[in-house]
């Protein structure tokens, strides 16, 4: 079936797909899992001179230990704005300044805590389920509409909306090989 405007919903399905999992990727790195990780912290927004800006534009990150992030600011300034957003933003990290640079122990985590944190995840990939699920039916309607304006046969439509399921079973498979993944890292001691 050659229709342009098929292949234009199919590719705009795809990529709407592809941003949504790396969604959850994002959002899972950003579940502490006892180890020291940039991605907990990179997105924290600084009050720098006024202007609320993401830590990774204001500092570098060097994990020197599995459990020890040091922030290394680029401006001196900032260190006590960087300092006390991190402090604020309950992650469960006390910052130690020496002048130079913030260090961030990370602290074992507890039996209790990790199955929080599974729990965490477990609703982060749910939500990354719906929002795959969410973008196959969009797709649907745009298919619909295409139907209806007589550019798709009936047939060709019952054709996509199978390749679209297929395609929403294979990224919900991915969601929940990444939630497995994290699961076991979360529980590892």
């Amino acid at each position: 079936m050659e229709n342009e405007l098929v292949d234009l919903v199919m590719d705009d399905t795809k990529e709407r797909m592809a941003r949504a999992i790396e969604h959850v990727k994002n959002e899972f790195g950003a579940v502490r899992t006892g180890r020291a990780s940039s991605t907990l912290i990179e997105g924290l927004l600084i009050d720098y001179y006024g202007t609320d800006t993401p830590l990774k534009q204001l500092a570098n990150f060097s994990v020197p230990e599995p459990r020890l992030l040091v922030v290394t600011p680029f401006d001196k300034g900032s260190m006590a704005a960087i300092e006390k957003a991190i402090g604020n933003a309950d992650l469960g990290l006390t910052p130690s300044n020496d002048g130079n640079v913030i260090r961030l122990a990370f602290p074992a985590l507890t039996e209790e805590r990790r199955k929080a944190f599974v729990k965490m995840v477990r609703t982060k990939a749910e939500e990354g389920r719906v929002a795959l699920r969410g973008v196959r039916h969009h797709a649907r309607k745009e298919l619909e509409g295409l139907e209806k304006e007589k550019s798709v046969s009936s047939d060709d439509i019952e054709y996509l909306e199978k390749v679209l399921d297929k395609m929403t079973q294979d990224e919900v498979a991915v969601v929940d090989a990444l939630l497995a993944h994290k699961e076991q890292e979360l529980l590892e001691v």
